[in-house]
């Protein structure tokens, strides 16, 4: 085996493999042995594996016996075989580079900046600058084994090598373009500057220049590079030669053996001409002809190919298999063929597992911060949605939802939007109707009484209280009250955080307690119930735990009216008697919860609190919120038209009479008018309309139920069950009765998408900033969602709408930064400034995995990072132009202040860029890693800097070297591609090397 070989992941077993003795067979019969006399019958001893040939030996049979010849590959006389060496002689296997013996055979490997010919033994310079302009900001310089980036005139080089910065101040600093050093300036103490050299250089003698080595890029050499005194010095592998740039190297002419033959016909002569031609076809001279391996036999020459390539049918030629043309090479998605290999790729949205074929779906919902709300993973992308009331903007955010920007949110009278909702309200005089959203007018004075939204009812049964706390709605409220609030905290034992449906009373005692025997009798303005369980106490051992505790919290607002205010009693003596009141209440409660004597009534529906049943489940069960159940070990909200019955811990369909139009909810609304019950439709009613008998969109009465009136001409409904229809104002008319939106009225012009129809001007009129309008014909333009808003006036989507804000979290270990409004587009004329301060005696990096800003000569839009605010300042990073290539680098400043701003001309998706602060101790192994061109050089290693998961680990490591042994060598190996793990592998090694 070759010594390169040993450091595969495969070597180990294959080298264990070889050093295992042969199987002998116990019943294998040697030759002429045990057969009886008389003609022998010839026995196949290859194939019935009675032979005693090696593992890596063929088997030939004979008519008495058999032979054992080794493979090729392979030498030795057939019972012992021992791989060849191929890379082992001087011409280093024919390889240029690197030789890899493998068992019977071997492969050539190039440096990294270098790709294999097709020859499978020479390699090529790549030509980095190809490929996304190799990275650089401005310009890419191609060169042997590597490439250079350079800038524009007015800008220099920054320390990343890659982008560039536009500065030129006049003294001697870092900032002024003629800095004098050629590769990375640093300031040094009193004003001057000190010079530092990327990898793979070494600085001058004059502390300024940096001199190439055979580190970097092989030194410039296309094959083999020496350091000298007075830097690389290049020369070629035997079979090559130098070509006059000193630098590549020509394949030599073939040296043809010259044989003079004499114009006789003879056949001896004949004889000799063919006897010489064999002497000539020998390994030693011109390799037999062969492309690559050449082996001498008895019947002459025999050439083999590397793995990778096959052999033709000239017997000499090597060409390379196109492994991508078989069953796509194995990769999951995209194949590219190389020369003697083959690469795999996935499409976006995927990784490249370690086996680097396989393709597995990024699960983007499991990172941080993908979505505000809901986050739904789709093969190779995902979706965010918002809850109900709110909106999506910026492909990821919520923000919420202003109903009432469109028609009023239908309220008849006045709409009041709130956080995830919006209520309508009435005038002085009316009340609001049962559909929420009409307004009718209150016949006669108002009661000085006011319903109250919450009673609690208590009264003496069976030897004790019976409570029932009851919550009602539709309630007017009064503003001339005094509000006194308070909480108390109920322990159930073996309870369980839901209700149940209650049978209260089986034995048919009237529904309703007398009220001579009520105790208690109070109205409340607010009551709050939270549930929350304790923690499970471990029982002695043979003993059964102790079931886990209930909490139920109620919070309590009681008002006292001014009107109860007498000459002998005053406001504060009122607010006595009613905590008196309502401390008498909370004792009776508590009595009556202890007694499992506590009922609620939850529109018009009686419930308890679900007892825990004892089952194996009781854990799983408990794991669950309320109004939700269970599906595939997952919990789930019950949908609407449902409701979640506690006692049969499932969610129910809500019944005949009832509806529900919200998603985890423990009880079903009674329909209107619920002795209509002949118009009521089936269960499972999700909508106030699918209760039945309501007038439809068009159609209105006098409580918005049949039998309904068409709307009249110049008037529309869009809306179920409304008792008005909404005129179109500005005396237009409407083409039919019925009509159900605004675009049925008759208006003078159609107002395009990002203009509304103004009624009084009979004019489009541009939607206002902050709005936007996508459709045709409308007469208002929806309000942007949330905290957002538009940088014009005349807006067509939702996607024009975006946040201000400035986004981004600074910790003193790890963080972000982000452009507003990320991954939407980001706002017109916005700046925005962060500030990143590490603790003492640590450094930063900084990662941009992408950034996407509008291509323009200006730079009108543009991120910069240095020291200070002062232009003046040290700049470690500055670009206003797209930079799809990931690049990392360290803070040349031990503090950062980043600037993003833009002008009001363009605007794109911006940026993420994550940071992590590290240990200053580990200042060169940092730099000498983010520094390293190969960290860039492949598509894998790219995404890496890219996978957030993966630079979340990183960073996870890098802020807290401790965590290192949170990840097995298993999940290291799983994370990160073999190359990577080499690449970083070097440059530890080399950086702990003196402490050795």
């Amino acid at each position: 085996m070759g010594v390169a070989g040993r450091n595969r992941p495969g070597a180990a077993w294959a080298v264990l493999l070889l050093l295992l003795p042969p199987l002998l067979l116990a019943g294998a019969v040697p030759p002429g042995r045990g057969r009886a006399a008389g003609p022998q019958e010839d026995v196949d001893e290859c194939a019935q594996g009675l032979d005693d040939c090696h593992a890596d030996a063929l088997c030939q049979n004979t008519p008495t016996s058999y032979k054992c010849s080794c493979k090729p590959g392979y030498q030795g006389e057939g019972r012992q075989c021992e791989d060849i060496d191929e890379c082992g002689n001087e011409l280093n296997g024919g390889c240029v580079h690197d030789c890899l013996n493998i068992p019977g055979n071997y492969r050539c490997t190039c440096f990294d900046g270098f790709m294999l010919a097709h020859d499978g033994h020479n390699c090529l310079d790549v030509d980095e600058c190809l490929e996304n302009n190799g990275g650089c900001q401005h310009t890419c310089v191609n060169v042997m084994g590597s490439y250079e980036c350079c800038c524009k005139e007015g800008f220099f080089l920054s320390d990343n090598q890659h982008t560039c910065i536009h500065r030129s101040e006049e003294s001697l600093s870092c900032m002024n373009k003629d800095h004098g050093c050629s590769h990375i300036c640093k300031e040094a103490p009193r004003g001057s500057v000190a010079c530092e050299c990327r990898p793979g250089f070494e600085l001058a003698k004059n502390q300024r220049d940096c001199i190439l080595t055979c580190n970097h890029g092989n030194g410039g050499c296309q094959h083999s590079c020496d350091d000298t005194a007075d830097g690389p010095e290049c020369s070629c592998h035997p079979q090559y030669k130098m070509h006059t740039d000193g630098r590549s190297c020509l394949e030599r002419e073939d040296t043809v053996l010259e044989v003079t033959e004499s114009n006789t016909t003879s056949v001896v002569d004949g004889d000799k001409r063919v006897k010489r031609r064999l002497l000539m076809e020998t390994c030693a001279v011109n390799n037999g002809g062969c492309d690559r391996t050449c082996k001498d036999t008895s019947t002459g020459v025999h050439c083999s190919c590397p793995v990778g390539f096959t052999l033709q049918l000239d017997g000499k030629t090597c060409k390379d298999i196109d492994e991508c043309q078989t069953r796509n090479g194995g990769c999951d998605h995209f194949c590219k063929n190389t020369v003697g290999s083959f690469d795999c790729s996935c499409k976006k949205g995927f990784k490249l597992l370690t086996d680097e074929k396989s393709c597995q779906d990024v699960d983007e919902c499991s990172l941080d911060r993908t979505c505000d709300h809901s986050c739904i993973n789709h093969p190779g992308t995902f979706a965010c949605a918002c809850n109900r009331g709110y909106t999506l903007y910026g492909f990821t955010h919520c923000g919420d939802t202003n109903e009432c920007s469109i028609n009023n949110g239908g309220c008849q009278q006045v709409c009041v939007n709130t956080v995830g909702s919006y209520e309508c309200q009435c005038h002085p005089g009316y009340k609001l109707h049962w559909n929420k959203k009409d307004c009718v007018e209150v016949k006669g004075l108002l009661p000085t009484s006011v319903s109250p939204r919450v009673s609690l009812h208590c009264g003496k049964s069976g030897g004790g209280d019976r409570c029932f706390l009851r919550c009602h709605s539709g309630i007017h409220l009064s503003s001339d009250v005094t509000t006194i609030r308070t909480s108390v905290t109920f322990k159930l034992n073996e309870g369980k955080c839901s209700l149940k449906n209650a049978e209260l009373f089986p034995e048919g005692l009237r529904p309703a307690l007398p009220e001579k025997h009520s105790s208690v009798k109070e109205s409340f303005r607010y009551v709050n119930l939270t549930c929350s369980s304790g923690k499970q106490v471990p029982g002695a051992p043979g003993r059964p735990s102790t079931p886990k505790e209930m909490f139920i919290t109620v919070e309590f607002e009681l008002e006292t009216n001014q009107k109860e205010v007498t000459a002998s009693c005053d406001l504060s003596c009122i607010v006595k008697r009613t905590e008196k009141r309502l401390r008498k209440a909370i004792r009776t409660l508590r009595k009556a919860v202890h007694r499992e004597q506590f009922h609620l009534q939850l529109s018009g529906m009686n419930l308890d609190v679900a007892k825990k049943p004892p089952r194996t489940s009781e854990r799983q069960a408990e794991s669950c919120g309320v109004g939700q159940g269970h599906a595939e070990n997952q919990c789930v909200s019950c949908r609407a038209g449902t409701y979640y019955d506690g006692a049969q811990e499932r969610c129910i369909l809500c019944p005949n009479g009832t509806f529900q139009n919200e998603e985890g909810q423990i009880t079903c609304e009674p329909c209107p008018r619920p002795g209509n019950s002949g118009a009521l439709k089936t269960p499972e009613a999700w909508n106030m309309s699918e209760c039945g008998g309501l007038c439809q969109p068009g159609e209105y009465s006098a409580d918005g139920f049949a039998p309904c009136q068409l709307c009249a001409l110049g008037t529309f409904q869009p809306e179920a069950g409304r008792t008005s229809c909404f005129p179109c104002g500005g005396g237009l008319a409407t083409k039919h009765q019925g009509a159900t939106s605004f675009q049925d009225c008759e208006t003078r012009v159609q107002c395009s998408p990002g203009h509304f129809y103004n009624t009084t001007t009979h004019r489009c009129i541009r939607c206002p900033v902050g709005t936007y309008q996508p459709e045709f014909g409308k007469n208002n333009c929806v309000s942007c969602p949330g905290n957002t808003t538009t940088d014009f006036d005349g807006s067509t989507n939702i996607t024009q709408c975006k946040n201000r804000r400035c986004g981004g979290e600074l910790g003193d270990f790890t963080g972000y930064i982000e452009s507003p409004n990320y991954p939407g587009n980001y706002p017109a004329n916005t700046e925005c400034t962060w500030t990143i301060n590490p603790p003492p005696k640590r450094r930063i990096l900084i990662v941009v995995p992408e950034i996407f800003l509008p291509i323009e000569d200006d730079c009108g839009d543009y991120l910069v990072m240095r020291k200070t605010s002062s232009s003046n300042s040290v700049t470690t990073y500055e670009t206003c132009q797209t930079y799809e290539r990931p690049i990392a680098f360290t803070s040349r400043s031990k503090k950062l202040w980043i600037q993003f701003k833009s002008n009001e001309g363009n605007s794109a998706r911006g940026f993420q860029v994550p940071y992590v602060t590290y240990d200053e101790d580990y200042q060169e192994l940092i730099e000498d890693i983010v520094r390293d061109g190969r960290l860039y050089a492949s598509e894998n290693h790219q995404e890496i800097l890219k996978d957030k998961k993966l630079i979340k680990a990183l960073f996870d490591v890098l802020a807290h070297p401790q965590n290192y042994f949170k990840y097995t060598a298993q999940e290291s190996r799983e994370m990160f591609p073999r190359s990577f793990i080499r690449l970083l592998r070097s440059k530890v090694s080399r950086f702990l090397r003196p402490y050795k």
